[in-house]
Order: C-alpha cells, then structure tokens, then sequence
C-alpha cells in the first residue's frame, strides 16, 4: 500500500494537479467564498494559464522569462477592439484580423529583436523582453491616441446575448466564450507540444540548441515559430479579457498578473503545462477570494506571493537539468581592470585624471546655480538612484546573485529613517545608520531562504519578497508604526542646515562619493575577491575553503545596506516616507537601468540612473521612450556590456594609444582587447 501510494506521488497526475489541490484546499479551508465568486476566479485563472503557457512556450526556446508575453497581444488586440467597437466591423471578422495579426507582430519580434540577442547571455535577453514590453506598450498607447473615442476601459461585448446565475454573480455571454475558448487553445498547445514533429523539435533545441542543429533542425526559424504562437496566445487571452473587464490602461500586464502567471510557471516548473494550467486557476481563484473579503484589493496578491515564497521553499533541492540555471548564465559582468600601474605613473595619464575630477567637481558645485528648484530636486533624485544602481551593482555584478525586489530594502531604509526622524527626533546621519542597519538584516532574511536558489528563482523571490514588502509589511494602513506624514529636516550633525534644495543636492552627491569610496574599499579587499570568485565559479570557490553561504549572505547584507541608505536619503529628500514610490514595477526598473548602465562596474550604477531618470525626468513627454522601452533595446543591442563597459573600452583604447605611444607593452591592456566572448550555445545550455 505505502509503495503505491508514493508511486502514485511521483506519478505525472500528482505532479499535474497536487500543487493545484494543495491551492484550492488552502482557499476552501481559510476564504471560504460562494461559488460564484469561485467561477470568477476560474475565469480570470484561465486567462492567467493562456499567458503563462505563452511564457514557457518562450522559455523552452529561449531559455528565458519573457516579460512582455501579454504585450505582445496588446496592440493587436487593441486594433481590434477598435474596429469591432469604432467601426463596427464584425466580431468574428475583427477576432480572425487580430489572431493574423498577433501572429505576425510575435514572429517580427523575434526576427528584428529576439535574434539580435541568440549570442546574448540570458540577463541581457531578459532584460530586452522587459523593454521589448514597455516598446509594445507605448505602440497601442499610440493607437488609443489617434482613436480619440475609444477608450481601453470599453468593453468588447460578443455577439450574442447568454446569461447564466451563479449565487451571487451573473455571468454573461463574455465569461462563457473565456471558459470554452480557452480550454480549447490550451488543449492545441498541448497538442502541438507533445503529438507533432514541431513540438519534438521545440523540445530537442530547447535541451541542446548545437545538436538540434546538427540533426536538421532550423533552431531560429523554430524559434521565430514559438513566438508567433506566443503572441497568438497573448491576444487570445486579452480578446477574451477585453469582453469581461475590458482592456487594461498602460501595459497589458499588471504586476498582481505577473506574479499570478509566474507563481504557475515556477510551480509548474517551466515545463509542466497541466501543472502550469492548473496553477494559474487555482492562484486566480485564490486571489479572487482573498479580494472579496478584504478591506483592499492588494491582499490577494499578496496570499499569491506568499504562495511563491512556499512552494520555492518546499521544492526539492533535486533538480532538472531544466531548473538549473547556472550563474554565469545570468551574467553581464565583464570584470573592469583598473588603469595599469606601468601607465598610471604617467604625466599624461595623471594629467587627464586630475583635469577630468576637477571638471566634475566644478559641475558638481556649479549646478545648483545652473538649475531652478524642480530641475535640482530631479537631479537629487538621479543621484540617489545611482546609489541604489550601485547595491545591484554589489549583489548582481559582484556576487551573481539576481534581485528584482531590490526597492523593497530601500522602502525599508525609507520607513526606519521617517520613524527615528519623527519619533526619536534623531540626526539624519544616525537615521540613515540605522537605516542602513534595517536593509542589512532585511536583507539577509531575504538571503537566508534564497540561498538554494540562483537565476530566475532567486529573481521571483525576491520579487515576490518586495510585494510582500511594499503591499502589507510596510503599508501603514496595517502597521502603525509606518510613519507617512511630511516631517522637517534636521541640521546634519547638528550644525549644518540642509532644508535648503541645494544643501541637499550636495548632501546626495556626498553620500555618493562616499559609497563610492567604501565599494571600492570592498571591492579590492579579500571580501570583494571572495564574492567575484564565487561569482565565477562556486564549487571552485568551495574547493578553496570558501563558504558560499557567508558569502552570499554578505553580498545580501551589503546590497541590502546600501540599498536602505539611498532609501533613508529619499525620504528625507521627500520629507515624507511614500509607498509609492517604492513598488514592485520600481524595482524592475531600477534592475534594468543598472543592466544597461554595466552591471559588473560602479560606473554602471551611475550611467543606469543618469540614462534612465535622468533622461526620462528631462526629456519632453513624446521623447520619454528614448529612456525606457527603444532606449533599453538600443543600449542592449548596440552595447551588451552596458553604457559603463563602453566608457571603460573608450578609456582602454586611449590607454593602448598612450602606451603605444611610449612603445610600452602593457599585457593588461593586450588581454582585455583580445578577450573572447563565449559561444552562444554554451551560454543557452547554461541557461537550460
């Protein structure tokens, strides 16, 4: 008996619905709902599943977390939308224009974008999926703009009028075609997976793309294939949706969907579609729950995390070669040589360096004279967003360890600096210490439970830790302690006034020279040696004697220090602690800046945050994109070590000269620009 009931544990049906069970019964047992809220929740969980199958559609063939999945359908079906409610074109005739649609727009996005980056390490793919969205966004924004009388909110009403009661919702024509379409274009994806040629094919260059290859398979026009399905599954789901809640404003994709559709691809594991299914309705049921007896509707996201977080924690640390996603596979870090010391003595190298610091130092001092108060306060910003960019810099850069939630220590930082300023009445030096303090140990509760995690999982949970974070464990409406109200500032260190704009434009560039300073400190001591060699290679690193859990656990606390200062400064540069400023979309955002500012230096974190808050704060309205969506795409494409790794091979190239020049041979210098980069199979079997 116990042998066949753990065979029946390890069978493909428990594995298929048991996370699924384990959900509904977590919902029956703790939010006891009618059944008609149930039968909403299976609806929005269905069309949850048709953007999560399009997601590990994406990852078998890239080996990837493609966050514009549900973007890809948002300008087709909003083209849609628009004849069928403007126009009045068919229905079903608008319907057939946008699937032909979405399955073009899918496959010209992985010919023009997707294709650039198959030689690309996994982080930088990842990250264009990211602008690739925010593009694909600001495209059907552009549509609703020069369609003055159609607004996304409007409902796409099917053609028929069916209504069905179920205690205490009535359901219309809408949810209906959601519970028939979708179980049918699941069943064809499914199909298509596991009883064609096409699915053998998508699975075998999916393990190893160079084998494939070699057996006949065409792995990029396969590739270009996966995406056109994608995007047809994309449109699918926001067609159906555009019927039941209309479409949504902005991005197809909120971040209660998001984690909703990445919470089933976790517990499905990427590759378990039944599982995946099934997740993805059971978490839409549960969300649906939570929300109709909550005093917010928040609270079901965040039960979704919560979920995340354990099913993360309970997994077996035994995995397939599907879930391993080594370190390297997820990096950018190009290690920066410092100048070489046979050209650092040199008068003309000495010369450029004094004359460039001098330079900024004078711009430093000079701009507040330059900038009236709201360009200043932009500027005070941008700078501490670069100190934030810089606590990337430490956990991914350095130490290779993915964080998406990294706003979530610097709101910690914020929320300890409002209450000691307000409570204790404390110097702002002592507030930011402890907030400092606060981000370390957050941190490393983080940390502890991330430790058996790298890449893409490391990346949901601490995600899924910053919804937490910034949705319940620091939102005053639950804690009181959470002070929101606006307070004064206080002299720093009693003496000196900083209530004036500029004083604290100086303070934030003080406070960047100084973590500046302190990570290089780190950087060239044996700690900063530690975390990039195991960075590089962990069971080497093991090998030597080193213990990969203080290491990790140390990148943490100092990212996580770092991180709650920038969080202590803005708030007092704000004079108010601000939730919203600190959301989980925020963290992405700060992710991707320090990724296209260079990841692996400290410049990165600074040529992050001028390029995308400088350049999104400053520029006008219609040129915002050039910051964000084709910014990231260009930055990517054009520079896949980053703006920081651009500026250090323009340096290197004037070194080679000055060298050459004085007929030396600097090894250094030869070895960075010979330097090959690694074959793009190696770097996808990595990611596999």
């Amino acid at each position: 008996m116990r042998q066949q009931l753990e065979r029946l544990a390890r069978s493909p049906i428990a594995a298929a619905v048991g996370p699924a069970a384990a959900i509904w019964l977590l919902q029956a047992v703790v939010f006891p709902v009618p059944l008609g809220i149930v039968v909403r929740g299976i609806t929005i969980g269905l069309l949850t599943a048709m953007i999560a199958v399009g997601a590990a559609l994406v990852h078998r063939a890239n080996r990837i977390v493609n966050f514009a999945q549900a973007d890809l359908g948002y300008p087709p079906a909003l083209f849609a939308a628009i004849l069928v409610t403007q126009s009045g074109l068919n229905y079903w005739l608008g319907l057939a224009l946008g699937l032909v649609a979405s399955f073009v727009v899918g496959g010209l996005v992985e010919l023009l974008f997707i294709r650039r980056f198959f030689r690309s390490p996994r982080l930088i793919l990842t990250v264009a999926t990211i602008g690739l969205g925010q593009l694909l966004a600001v495209l059907a924004l552009l549509t609703v703009k020069h369609w003055h009388k159609f607004t996304p909110s409007q409902r796409v009403d099917a053609p028929w009028g069916i209504k069905v009661t179920i205690a205490p919702l009535t359901f219309d024509a809408n949810q209906i075609l959601v519970w028939v379409v979708t179980p049918v274009a699941l069943f064809g994806i499914w199909f298509l997976l596991t009883r064609t040629k096409v699915g053998a094919q998508v699975r075998a260059s999916a393990e190893r793309s160079d084998r494939a290859a070699l057996l006949g398979i065409r792995v990029k026009r396969l590739n270009t294939l996966v995406w056109a399905v994608a995007g047809l599954l994309a449109f699918t789901a926001l067609w159906l949706r555009a019927g039941v809640f209309g479409l949504p404003v902005g991005a197809a994709l909120s971040f209660g969907v998001l984690l909703r559709s990445i919470a089933a691809l976790v517990i499905g594991r990427m590759t378990n579609l039944p599982c995946i299914v099934l997740s993805a309705i059971a978490l839409g049921v549960l969300e649906t729950a939570v929300t109709f007896g909550a005093n917010t509707g928040e609270e079901g996201v965040v039960w979704v995390a919560i979920v995340v977080l354990a099913v993360l924690l309970l997994r077996r640390r035994s995995a397939s070669r599907v879930d391993l996603d080594t370190t390297s596979s997820w990096q950018q870090a190009t290690e920066v040589r410092a100048v070489p010391r046979e050209l650092a003595s040199l008068p003309e190298v000495r010369l450029v360096y004094w004359l460039g610091g001098a330079l900024l130092v004078a711009v430093v001092l000079a701009l507040p004279k330059w900038l009236s108060s709201a360009p200043l306060l932009k500027a005070t910003s941008v700078t501490i967003f670069a100190i934030i960019g810089l606590s990337v810099v430490v956990l991914t850069g350095w130490a290779g360890q993915v964080s998406l939630g990294q706003m979530a220590f610097v709101a910690t930082g914020g929320a300890v600096t409002a209450y000691a300023t307000h409570q204790w009445s404390v110097d702002p030096v002592l507030a930011f210490a402890l907030a400092a303090l606060a981000g370390a140990a957050a941190a490393v509760v983080v940390g502890l439970p991330a430790l058996r995690f790298r890449g893409f999982y490391l990346a949901v949970t601490t995600l899924a830790f910053a919804l937490v974070a910034t949705i319940y464990l620091l939102n005053p409406e639950f804690f009181d302690w959470v002070y929101v109200n606006r307070f004064d500032r206080q002299p720093l260190l009693r003496r000196i006034d900083i209530t004036s704009t500029a004083a604290m434009f100086y303070v934030a560039v003080g406070a960047l020279a100084l973590t500046i300073a302190l990570l290089r400190v780190v950087r060239r001591s044996r700690t900063g040696r530690v975390l990039l060699a195991m960075r590089e290679n962990e069971l080497g690193a093991q090998a030597y004697g080193i213990a990969p859990i203080r290491v990790k656990l140390t990148a943490f606390a100092l990212s996580g220090a770092v991180a709650a200062f920038a969080g202590g400064l803005l708030t007092y540069q704000q004079q108010a602690f601000s939730l919203a400023l600190h959301g989980p979309s925020e963290s992405v955002n700060v992710f991707v800046s320090t990724v296209i500012g260079g990841v692996g230096s400290l410049a990165g974190g600074l040529f992050g945050a001028l390029f995308t808050k400088g350049l999104g704060w400053f520029l006008p309205p219609e040129w915002v994109v050039l910051s964000s969506s084709v910014g990231v795409l260009f930055v990517l494409l054009m520079l896949p070590e980053g703006l920081g790794g651009a500026w250090f091979r323009v340096r290197d190239y004037w070194l080679r000269s000055v060298a050459n020049g004085r007929g030396l041979t600097v090894p250094g210098l030869l070895n960075r620009a010979t330097q090959p980069s690694p074959p793009a199979d190696s770097e996808k079997d990595d990611a596999a």
